[in-house]
């Protein structure tokens, strides 16, 4: 019996060592998880190599691109599935401490950038093909949020591309005709251009390739003088000193890896460094990718099925067979839907629910608007910034800082009657000010005064209405909660394809995010109004207007104040998600920070918000208390101390 025992176990471990000896990894491997599509998809085709073809074990890290790197450098992930050679100081510090190699050359011929105009502008205008030669036609790029100059859309703040870009515009000498707009995140970028582009407006931006929004769109590039690597590497410093004026260099694409991966995994490594697509293939899949709303796995799954001529030559024989194996494919590119790989698409074609979906209708009916209604809009836009936005930032930056600073101080008094809140604030305003980010404050009062004036105009009288009315309180209420809880990123993509890029289109998001409070507010306080007033008031001949002025809104004011404290405090709130479609303030300084890992930047630019919110919310909450409330504040304040 025990031998039987004895060759039972001898045969189950010589069946299960070549399974254990296929496995080249001894650890799960770390993926950065990448934000942009090529990315995605080249990150997707690397884990199920190394999954499916190697046996290991995968996972993905969600991060920012200089998170991602820094914790790359300290071996936290393993691969950043694609790197842009030479562009990041984080990856060229960890390269030359040997804690991380770029390896492979990903995309054939390297990635292109530079500026670029729609190819319809070139079209019309025959004189337009230089840099050189955008002072002659500056008008086309006219900057709605200042008429008197033009408007280059860089990248967003904290970019690399962010850099050398402010540095070009300055050496060639276009920032004294063109502002350096940013618009906060990638995807506000591809709004504007795509929103550009449905609209036949012209458009000077900066853009790269591979993406899909090339693919989609026909760019067409400013021509530059030929790439001088000395040159670019002064640009590439925002500190950079030289006046040179270099083109854009081709950029190879590689994959990122930590020098303990390639020491542990030596085989996958090699590996790494034979995967390469071609332009085509590249921008083919990110334009799939995006039109069949498909993620980066998903789309590299395709790939694989689709391809197997491709990635056969990148993995050894038995990786290759595993891959096909597991990919429901032969290596001679056939496929066979009973074999494993089905599986996933089976179990989706299988579910139990219905495919419905409103993204497609939404996003062709936005798409509609924007092209029949565009100039509609646009026109709104301008007349808001013409008449509200930029005289209020006017008047601000007018204002000498110190006079604001007092001004601030005195309110502050009048409403808490207590000098240490009163020095505190313009304690508060003056440690902005020291911060360097005076100027970032005004752009965010400019925009917060505004949002709250048309909240205020738009919400009390709503308020009013429904306060008068069950059928209308019936039909806004369910509105209000929509807006209430719908994720205020929900609001940013749509108002910036309107509105286009800028201080409008956070006014409006803000404007949506801030109005429930007051509109609630405002119809709870009238309604709680006490009946035997208004009956009195009717009594003595009063009219509904007469009633609603001298009895219901005096009555109401507490409640309404408050409303209009939480549409304030909400409209604040919003100043960091307006900086990512390109509302330039103190969330600006927040976005950057984040994305460039600066810790001092954006702890400064934070206190800042806060100092900002809470001389706001005091202040607001003084003037917003009842008649009796604030005669016993202002008594408590002229007590004499001890």
């Amino acid at each position: 019996m025990r031998q039987w025992i004895a060759l039972s176990l001898l045969c189950m471990s010589a069946l299960l060592l070549p399974l254990s000896a296929s496995a080249a990894c001894e650890s799960p491997i770390k993926f950065g998880a990448l934000t942009w599509e090529s990315g995605q998809f080249t990150s997707g085709v690397l884990k199920y190599i190394a999954e499916e073809g190697y046996d290991c074990t995968v996972e993905e890290v969600p991060g920012a691109g200089p998170a991602l790197e820094t914790a790359l450098s300290q071996n936290d992930i393993q691969i950043i599935g694609e790197q842009w050679i030479g562009r990041s100081p984080i990856m060229e510090n960890a390269i030359e401490q040997n804690k991380v190699a770029v390896i492979g050359d990903t995309l054939k011929g390297g990635a292109t950038q530079g500026w670029y105009v729609p190819k319809y502008v070139l079209e019309e205008n025959p004189g337009l093909r230089r840099y050189q030669d955008l002072p002659k036609y500056a008008d086309l790029f006219k900057d709605p949020e200042d008429p008197s100059k033009s408007r280059f859309m860089n990248c967003p703040s904290g970019w690399t591309c962010e850099i050398f870009n402010t540095r070009l515009l300055k050496n060639t000498g276009l920032d004294s005709i063109f502002n350096n707009a940013h618009p906060g995140t990638g995807a506000a970028l591809d709004a504007e251009i795509a929103s550009a582009f449905e609209q036949h407006k012209p458009l000077l931006f900066y853009y790269w390739q591979p993406t899909g929004l090339m693919a989609k769109y026909d760019f067409a590039a400013l021509e530059f003088p030929d790439h001088k690597d000395a040159c670019w590497q002064d640009l590439l410093l925002a500190d950079g000193t030289s006046d040179c004026v270099s083109g854009f260099p081709v950029s190879p694409l590689g994959i990122a890896v930590s020098t303990p991966f390639i020491e542990s995994n030596p085989e996958l490594a090699e590996v790494f460094k034979k995967i390469q697509f071609t332009p085509d293939e590249l921008n083919g899949a990110i334009l799939e990718m995006s039109e069949s709303k498909r993620s980066g796995d998903e789309q590299a799954l395709v790939f694989l099925r689709d391809n197997p001529d491709v990635w056969r030559g990148w993995l050894s024989e038995e990786a290759a067979t595993n891959l096909a194996t597991k990919l429901g494919v032969s290596l001679d590119g056939t496929t066979s839907i009973d074999d494993t790989a089905s599986t996933m698409d089976q179990s989706v074609l299988s579910s139990s629910f219905p495919s419905w979906s409103l993204e497609t209708p939404l996003n062709n009916a936005l798409s509609s608007v924007v092209q029949n209604y565009g100039d509609v809009f646009r026109t709104i836009s301008t007349v808001t910034l013409t008449y509200l936005l930029l005289p209020i930032e006017r008047l601000l930056t007018i204002i000498p800082p110190w006079l604001i600073i007092a001004l601030v101080a005195v309110l502050a008094w009048f409403g808490v009657r207590k000098i240490w809140f009163a020095l505190a604030c313009g304690a508060g305003l003056f440690l902005i000010g020291a911060f360097g980010l005076w100027g970032a404050l005004i752009d965010t009062l400019a925009l917060l005064i505004v949002s709250v004036l048309v909240t205020v105009v738009t919400g009390i009288p709503i308020g009013i209405a429904m306060s008068g009315s069950k059928l209308l309180r019936k039909i806004v209420t369910p509105v209000l909660d929509v807006m209430q809880t719908m994720p205020s990123f929900v609001y940013l993509i749509p108002v910036l394809m309107l509105f286009g890029i800028g201080k409008v289109p956070a006014l409006f998001a803000t404007v949506i995010y801030a109005l429930p409070p007051l509109i609630r507010l405002t119809t709870l306080g009238v309604t709680q109004v006490n009946h035997e007033m208004v009956e009195a008031g009717r009594s003595f001949g009063s009219t509904h207007l007469q009633l609603l002025i001298w009895i219901k809104l005096p009555q109401a004011l507490p409640s309404i104040m408050a409303g209009i404290n939480q549409a304030v405090m909400m409209s604040l709130a919003m100043v960091v998600l307006a900086s990512m479609i390109g509302a330039p303030g103190l969330g600006e300084d927040v976005l950057q920070s984040i994305q460039t890992l600066n810790i001092g930047q954006g702890l400064q630019a934070g206190t800042a918000i806060v100092i900002v919110a809470i001389i706001i919310d005091r202040i607001t909450q003084a003037f917003g208390q009842g008649k009796r409330a604030r005669q016993k504040t202002i008594k408590a304040g002229r007590r004499p101390i001890g």
